[in-house]
């Protein structure tokens, strides 16, 4: 449901697009996405910093979350492995409920049911994960099912 509050600032917002994407995906599809949204005049959100490992996101990068008028997020088999990714992802879910974003799942050389249900990839990543943030698994597990539940694209690796 939107709430009243849908017109603020991620309608006019600082940015066109936010990408989350796990760095896999920079060099085959990131960085050609971006830059044919740039050349079509949409101003874009690359986070081109790395975090350092066991920081949380930056408030900046929240920030970015916020002024931007859409998030696209690149699911990929490696996204769950990184709290980042997946911070970022529980971030752009209160702003599509809190502000209106617009969010644009787009699954990259991965099944749909994999994000949602959490199998394959995604479920060797929560081993992991549960073990060092386990007040923080099933937050991003919930995030990861309604993000997989929004309608998206679906892109193979291999499609030309």
């Amino acid at each position: 449901m939107k709430m009243a509050s849908s017109s603020s600032s991620s309608k006019c917002g600082k940015y066109d697009v936010f990408l989350s994407f796990r760095g896999e995906t920079r060099k085959k599809l990131t960085d050609n996405l971006a830059c044919t949204l740039k050349t079509r005049g949409f101003k874009i959100f690359l986070d081109e910093n790395e975090l350092t490992r066991g920081e949380p996101i930056t408030s900046e990068l929240k920030q970015a979350i916020q002024d931007s008028r859409l998030a696209a997020i690149i699911f990929s088999r490696g996204y769950a492995g990184s709290r980042w990714c997946l911070e970022e992802l529980v971030e752009i879910l209160v702003c599509k409920e809190t502000m209106g974003l617009m969010v644009l799942p787009v699954f990259y050389d991965i099944d749909t049911t994999d994000v949602r249900d959490q199998t394959r990839d995604f479920e060797e990543a929560f081993q992991s994960l549960q073990e060092r943030f386990p007040d923080k698994v099933q937050t991003w597990k919930d995030a990861l099912k309604a993000a997989a539940e929004l309608t998206g694209e679906s892109l193979s690796a291999t499609a030309g």
